[in-house]
């Protein structure tokens, strides 16, 4: 897919990460700002149709992360937390035989913090 389709999905869903499957398997993950870091420069000397033709041939392999860590949909929560702390990612895949289940984000974990001390439907403060 070019990085211009899985931007506009992205804003569409209002996500910020998709995890990039191939033949069912993940291979990948990848961010909104890995999305936008791989799109040019305002300083180019390049027209505007030399870059709307470079920026459609960057496909999402090309900028996406291989190196993908993972956790399993029994996965506690705490641990998915400590892993996303150490490694300083924003979001792991859940997985369950191999196959995505779901992704878990540092909004998630936010919220599910917000629940456990009752402050989900109150204002800040």
């Amino acid at each position: 897919m070019p990085i211009g389709d899985a931007l506009q999905l992205m804003q569409r869903k209002h996500i910020r990460r998709l995890p990039v499957i191939e033949n069912g398997r993940l291979v990948g993950i990848v961010s909104d700002k890995d999305l936008l870091h791989a799109a040019p420069s305002d300083a180019t000397s390049l027209s505007v149709w030399e870059l709307n033709y470079l920026v459609s041939r960057i496909q999402v392999k090309d900028v996406m992360t291989t190196q993908v860590l993972t956790i399993h949909e029994d996965t506690p929560v705490e641990d998915a937390a400590r892993l996303m702390v150490d490694n300083k990612i924003g979001g792991l895949p859940v997985v369950n035989n191999g196959n995505v289940v779901g992704l878990i984000t540092e909004t998630d974990l936010f919220k599910l913090l917000l629940e456990l001390m009752g402050r989900v439907n109150r204002g800040c403060g």
